[in-house]
């Protein structure tokens, strides 16, 4: 084969990385345009050239997020079997609230009653926020460490009850983490409206960019800090090599102080991804001032990179570490599919990522320019 055992575990890390980041950038920024929505759009018309600006690509957009999902089930079976369980009901807020984006964009123009369409229109942020939200709170749980402890059997156990589970997630840092989440996104949504409006939502958008952008970078900025003085991180004692079949429970593993900085020590290169994550906003806030839209968009998909990195490269190769039985924890050595399925998905990759690459630049360049109340009009059956 092409790539020995542990080249492929290192690999499909990267790639799972690569399409959350790839979420982020797509459909965060549907989902930052539909938290948006009920702010920027003060009447009727001026919401549907919201809607409108991400109508084209929203559904498209979400190939991301159902690849990433798809990517963490085939590449890492024991992550997806102990998140599922112990997430249950997080993972059905996050099913609840995007169910109100397919049905809020196709349903909302059906009818031309006003409480209708304002219905629908709460009904679309809340597909934007919630998912948001959760998203957040979870790397924000998975940074502190999450209670199951695997049996012989590598069945996952959680030390809480069904909805306990639940309550216990939404922990202060995990909050912390959730408003990052939905910061980050919203300046991203924030950002692509004023690209593709024209005054006065343009400028209700670039207010907003002033607002949220120095947000994500102080809130950032509080979860470093609060990481580095107020939780523990985790860190593999001895371990079998990288390269042998995996098994969680032949590691062994403490909690550390200041564990999570240690690849910024070993790796001073990886300081990149904080300095992306603090910088990169107050960048895409300066960009905003200055009009320059297009470059803040890049700026603003770093800066989300950035902050995604940051929280991946701080817990590696930890996945899933475990609060209750350290030994317990998942990493991306031990919590893999065999040789030949990462090699098979490896190729798939390889095949399918430019394909969807390739034909998602070109869905934005051929419906690309500015949406206006006119063209809504002028289209009023087509639109959304």
């Amino acid at each position: 084969m092409l790539f020995d055992y542990e080249t492929l575990k290192l690999i499909w890390w990267l790639l799972v990385g690569i399409l959350l980041i790839g979420f982020a950038i797509a459909d965060g920024m549907d989902m930052g345009v539909g938290m948006l929505l009920p702010f920027l759009g003060k009447n009727d018309a001026e919401r549907r050239v919201i809607i409108n600006t991400v109508g084209p690509h929203w559904d498209g957009n979400q190939v991301w997020l159902i690849t990433a999902g798809g990517a963490i089930f085939a590449a890492w079976p024991a992550v997806y079997a102990a998140a599922f369980s112990g997430f249950y009901l997080a993972m059905l807020l996050v099913l609840m609230g995007l169910f109100f984006r397919p049905v809020g964009f196709d349903y909302r123009s059906k009818l031309t009653d006003a409480t209708w369409r304002n219905t629908w229109d709460w009904g679309l942020f809340v597909g934007g926020f919630v998912p948001a939200l959760i998203f957040g709170v979870a790397f924000g749980n998975l940074l502190q460490g999450v209670p199951f402890h695997l049996d012989n059997l590598l069945k996952p156990h959680y030390d809480a009850t069904f909805i306990w589970a639940l309550l216990g997630l939404l922990n202060p840092f995990a909050l912390l983490a959730g408003v990052i989440s939905v910061a980050m996104l919203a300046m991203h949504g924030a950002v692509w409206l004023q690209i593709r409006t024209v005054a006065p939502i343009a400028g209700r958008a670039h207010d907003a960019v002033c607002i949220l952008a120095p947000l994500v970078t102080a809130a950032f900025a509080l979860a470093g800090i609060w990481l580095a003085f107020g939780i523990d991180g985790y860190r593999i004692v001895s371990e079998p090599s990288h390269g042998a079949l995996p098994n969680p429970l032949a590691k062994e593993v403490v909690r550390e102080s200041g564990a999570w900085f240690t690849i910024y020590k070993s790796h001073p290169v990886a300081m990149l991804a904080p300095l992306l994550g603090l910088g990169m906003p107050l960048v895409t806030w300066w960009l905003s001032n200055k009009n320059k839209t297009n470059v803040a968009f890049v700026t603003s998909s770093l800066a989300m990179g950035g902050i995604i990195a940051t929280a991946g490269l701080s817990m590696f190769p930890f996945v899933m570490p475990s609060s209750s039985n350290p030994n317990s924890s998942l990493t991306a050595w031990d919590a893999t599919s065999s040789h030949l399925t990462l090699t098979v998905m490896f190729w798939a990759v390889v095949i399918f990522l430019p394909i969807v690459l390739s034909y998602t630049l070109w869905c934005y360049v051929k419906m690309w320019g500015k949406v206006t109340v006119e063209d809504i009009e002028a289209r009023s059956h087509s639109a959304y």
